[in-house]
């Protein structure tokens, strides 16, 4: 079976340069693994890669679906294979690339079988949501899985469906089986060291502010009044609430600085555990594409080979 390539790791380590880098010269297809670059018109708070750049490097799993439209990890895998299969029978290869952790760790690992919804628990969930907050639920999982804890992290979408599922079985998502996945996946992951990525974090932050992210957030504010999962993506959720008279700009960009350096630390913690063939590059960006290219030839039944 052939193995797919995928390459992650923490946000702002250059991913996305990288994989335009490697597609000018050899015959690859980006696979994203970005839970922000499936919504249309999220492009500047989420680095997403231009048009142009896209057509000359193809990317599935990007723009396809309305920030008001629901998306779950589900979704993904099912696109994900199906682009996956498709790239493959055009004898390109596909190379996985992102952040989010949880679509890869769930691509490459397999579905946990979920039961179905159960909408009277979801709504007492979200009732209690509503009336206490996310500490206290995110408490009740981090106690039976912190796994699930730091995977779901603050969207309350996802919360509310592990406590659901958490309480109806008795098991955390994580601990449910999983279906078999559809191909086998090699990882290497960009781990530069934290003082190399965190000026990196202040420069993408006021390079995103500078491009235009308020006015992207209020533009599509007017076009989705009701985007609840879209608006937890960092920048986002941040510009919403100084355009709602919550905080002003600067406290708005403090703010986003912040997320994004704890979103950064939760990869970190995320990606050290990552199962499977992987390698940790000490390196990330440019410095890293003679070594990236060397890892991707390398592999029995890999489709360089």
């Amino acid at each position: 079976m052939t193995w797919i390539p995928v390459l992650a790791g923490p946000t702002a380590t250059g991913k996305t340069t990288l994989a335009l880098r490697l597609g000018e010269v050899w015959p690859l297809e980006v696979i994203s693994a970005d839970a922000s670059m499936v919504y249309v018109g999220m492009d500047i708070g989420t680095a997403k890669p231009s048009p142009e750049e896209r057509a000359r490097v193809p990317h599935h799993l990007v723009d396809v679906v309305r920030p008001d439209q629901p998306f779950s990890v589900a979704d993904y895998v099912a696109r994900a294979e199906a682009a996956i299969q498709g790239v493959l029978e055009r004898g390109r290869i596909p190379l996985v690339v992102g952040g989010t952790g949880y679509y890869i760790r769930t691509l490459a690992e397999g579905l946990h079988a979920l039961p179905p919804p159960d909408p009277a628990l979801q709504a007492e969930l979200w009732g209690l949501l509503e009336l206490r907050g996310l500490e206290p639920l995110q408490a009740e999982l981090a106690a039976h899985s912190p796994e699930d804890a730091l995977r779901v992290g603050k969207n309350p979408r996802r919360l509310v469906r592990a406590l659901e599922v958490l309480r109806r079985t008795g098991l955390p998502p994580s601990r449910l089986p999983r279906r078999p996945p559809r191909f086998r996946y090699r990882k290497l992951i960009l781990w530069p060291a934290w003082d190399w990525l965190e000026p990196r974090l202040a420069f993408r932050v006021e390079g995103m502010l500078e491009r235009g992210l308020v006015e992207e957030v209020r533009g599509l504010l007017r076009a989705y009044p009701s985007m609840p999962t879209a608006l937890q993506a960092i920048g986002y959720k941040e510009i919403a609430a100084y355009l709602r008279g919550d905080c002003t700009l600067e406290e708005a960009r403090a703010a986003m600085l912040r997320a994004t350096r704890a979103y950064a630390k939760r990869q970190y913690t995320w990606f050290r555990k990552e199962p499977g063939p992987v390698v940790f590059l000490p390196r990330a960006g440019e410095e890293a594409l003679a070594e990236v290219e060397a890892w991707l030839r390398e592999g029995e039944g890999h489709p360089l080979s």
